[in-house]
């Protein structure tokens, strides 16, 4: 019995990462990681290294069974360098989370991407739809566009174990969402980033593409970006029931905006203005039950007696989640020494 294993990981691209794949045929395999063995790639042809020493190492981290292929699996890999250290690209590595404490749920948005018109679907050749308001967790032809796809992706990675809790059509036309929770922070990058492929595996059998860009229809346009809202909790945060800890919290976020801005994604600018749900670039705020403060402390938090988690609102629906992870498990537990 032969199993094809696909190996996906992220190249070197700056400032925004792709996802790469290759595939890899097994004999008798099992279906574990363990089993799963370290492989290559060239790197001179992802912007990972150089041509006269082109060796990086894929390291399998999670797997997950492949619902869209026969007899496969999908196996997620951090790249290392040649002397198996990680790669400068490789943000997973940088996650302090080993003992799991951390859980995270990312809200991830994405605009569907008709590739001859260059706009989204939904969006008439040379011009613009009404106005956004009837799109959100839509229904009919008129307001949903691309449920296909949607419901199609999320068939896969709910066959492919990824615990994704939701789906629903966003403000603007042929926006979407879908939210991945995991308790450990890899494990919630891990998650986000196979979803990610899925989608855009997906898309590809509709003709369509998978744009990441948090205003790709310009920042002048009265049209919701897209974010990649960032749901986070720590046992502290969980089950103190202490305000003052989500208080030290959020003003420790706000000693340290450029270190979470810088890895929030690229062009981010355009969409955190102000404007749309957001609190602008250049400031900070959070409160209670606020989409247009930097970070919102959920209702349910204070109702359950302060316990629960935060949310930050200002990441981008193109950043690492590895790296968005790292920067605030930092900041986070800089917050409560």
């Amino acid at each position: 019995m032969k199993s094809k294993l696909e190996y996906i990981w992220l190249d070197g691209y700056k400032p925004t990462q792709s996802l790469r794949s290759k595939t890899r045929v097994e004999t008798d395999f099992g279906g574990t990681l363990e089993e799963c063995p370290m492989w290559s790639f060239d790197g001179s042809s992802t912007l990972q290294a150089s041509g006269d020493d082109s060796d990086c190492l894929l390291k399998p981290v999670a797997i997950f069974p492949d619902p869209d292929r026969a007899s496969a699996y999908l196996v997620m890999t951090e790249v290392l360098n040649a002397d198996g250290t990680p790669h400068e690209s490789n943000g997973r590595a940088t996650i302090d989370d080993d003992d799991e404490d951390f859980w995270f749920g990312f809200e991830q948005e994405y605009f569907l991407w008709d590739t001859k018109t260059n706009l989204p679907p939904g969006f008439p050749a040379n011009g613009y739809p009404g106005p956004q308001g009837p799109y959100y967790c839509s229904v009919g032809a008129s307001n949903a566009h691309g449920r296909d796809v949607v419901e199609d992706h999320l068939d896969l990675c709910l066959e492919a174990g990824i615990n994704v809790e939701g789906i629903n059509a966003e403000v603007a036309a042929g926006q979407w969402e879908f939210q991945v929770f995991a308790k450990g922070a890899k494990r919630a990058g891990d998650e986000t980033w196979v979803a990610r492929y899925l989608l855009e595996r997906t898309a590809e059998r509709y003709g369509l593409a998978i744009n990441w860009e948090p205003k790709p229809l310009g920042k002048e346009l009265d049209w919701n970006g897209s974010g990649m809202h960032a749901n986070f909790s720590n046992a502290i945060m969980r089950e103190s029931g202490d305000e003052a800890v989500f208080t030290k919290i959020c003003e420790e976020f706000g000693k340290n905006i450029e270190r979470h801005i810088s890895v929030y994604g690229a062009n981010n600018d355009q969409r955190l203005t102000g404007l749309h749900e957001t609190q602008s670039i250049d400031m900070f705020s959070y409160g209670v039950s606020d989409r247009g403060a930097s970070i919102r402390i959920p209702v349910g938090t204070v109702e359950d007696g302060w316990k629960g988690r935060l949310e930050d609102r200002r990441t981008a629906s193109n950043a690492d989640p590895y790296k968005v992870a790292a920067a605030i498990i930092k900041t986070t537990k800089e917050g409560l020494a």
